[in-house]
């Protein structure tokens, strides 16, 4: 059976996925269509439906759950892994700030709404064009998420916030970041998306060289210690499966949009 599924080219997403789209483990009765494109972009599409199985922010899953339905494994949940929130060196007032957003639906985002509700003056950028838009000027703070979190002093720039580390303060719970989700007309092979994406990971954990090729094509930042804290951060248990504090961590997420009218 023929099935497309969607991935960021973040390293955490090429390395959960690679096993499985390269037939590095039995994928029967499967064939498996890749599509790579950035998370925003992906947030986009499952709107209009475009994927089997596709990568969404959790700040878009739960505008869609009427659409999709959330997979098992895949995911990206954790302590320490959250967006930050940096600006220029001197940057004196957030209210007044040009602050560049990675995408509308980001989970980032959502947890920025959820801290600062009074702040308005948002870009809504690619997630790669944040920092050199800081550097260059044009913005005065952005709110960055994946590589950007390893590599923005180099940009001079200051941590304001980091909104995981605030999540977890506030909630004693992982923050949910993104997930793998199957469209509503493709239940039926949920659990298989499920078994094999865990079997991918675990593949790709056994043989770390086997992915590093198809990682560096498709990441942003290639040096390779910053890879490789990248994976380490965001493929974690919660990957394997949500579990029960996974998916308190979701409904906690939820919750509290709810409160806040953002959803």
């Amino acid at each position: 059976m023929n099935m497309d599924i969607a991935f960021s080219p973040c390293p955490n997403d090429t390395f959960i996925f690679h096993a499985l789209t390269h037939r590095e483990i039995d994928i029967k009765p499967y064939a498996f269509e890749h599509v790579i494109e950035d998370v925003e972009e992906l947030n986009a599409r499952a709107f209009l439906l475009k994927h089997a199985v596709t990568k969404l922010s959790f700040g878009a899953y739960l505008k869609l759950k009427d659409r999709y339905a959330l997979l098992d494994s895949g995911s990206a949940l954790g302590f320490g892994c959250g967006p930050l929130l940096v600006a220029k060196e001197g940057c004196k007032s957030l209210e007044k700030a040009r602050i560049a957003i990675p995408g509308r639906y980001t989970t980032a985002f959502l947890l920025l709404q959820l801290r600062y509700p009074e702040l308005a003056n948002f870009s809504f950028v690619r997630f790669d064009e944040i920092l050199p838009g800081i550097a260059s000027g044009k913005f005065d703070a952005g709110l960055i998420i994946h590589e950007g979190r390893f590599v923005y002093p180099s940009y001079q720039c200051v941590e304001v916030i980091d909104l995981g580390k605030w999540w977890e303060e506030q909630t004693g719970l992982p923050i949910p970041l993104g997930c793998i989700a199957i469209r509503l007309d493709m239940l039926a092979h949920k659990k298989d998306m499920e078994d094999l994406i865990r079997e991918s990971i675990e593949y790709a954990t056994r043989n770390p060289a086997a992915s590093r090729d198809f990682i560096k094509l498709h990441a942003q930042e290639l040096d390779e210690d910053v890879v490789r804290q990248h994976i380490s951060l965001y493929v974690n248990k919660f990957s394997l499966s949500l579990g029960e504090t996974g998916r308190q961590a979701i409904i906690t997420l939820e919750e509290k949009a709810r409160c806040c009218g953002i959803l």
